[in-house]
């Protein structure tokens, strides 16, 4: 029983410590109008996702290769921190795994498009 709980407490336990992951990018000519992986899967559960879109084409993001989830307009990006002003019994991220895929709605023709991510240590 003591076992169980230390488990529960460590599992709602919060990392402090940020780390980046590797940069994400593709060039504006890897991206076409079917969706193209955009590097590897995550290998942490992800906290912030900040996708700069530097081309001069409109970009569709998807989480799963097929639905088209989130439009990044030309010359701009997208920020989303999903654990701002959570309290310690909630653990909402991006999921261990997912791979993240990217295709043109209007072509570029210069630029690439980029994916910063972010977790915590230990997560």
């Amino acid at each position: 029983m003591l076992r169980r709980v230390e488990r529960n407490q460590k599992r709602w336990k919060l990392s402090n410590i940020v780390r980046f992951d590797a940069v994400r990018s593709l060039d504006f000519g890897s991206i076409t109008s079917s969706y193209t992986v955009l590097g590897t899967p995550f290998d942490h559960a992800m906290r912030v996702l900040h996708f700069i879109n530097n081309t001069d084409g409109d970009m569709m993001i998807s989480f799963d290769g097929t639905t088209d989830n989130l439009p990044v307009l030309a010359d701009s990006f997208a920020l989303f921190d999903l654990t701002s002003d959570q309290d310690v019994s909630e653990k909402f991220r991006y999921e261990r795994g997912t791979q993240i895929q990217v295709k043109y709605l209007t072509a570029p023709t210069t630029g690439s498009f980029y994916l910063v991510s972010i977790y915590g240590k230990g997560e």
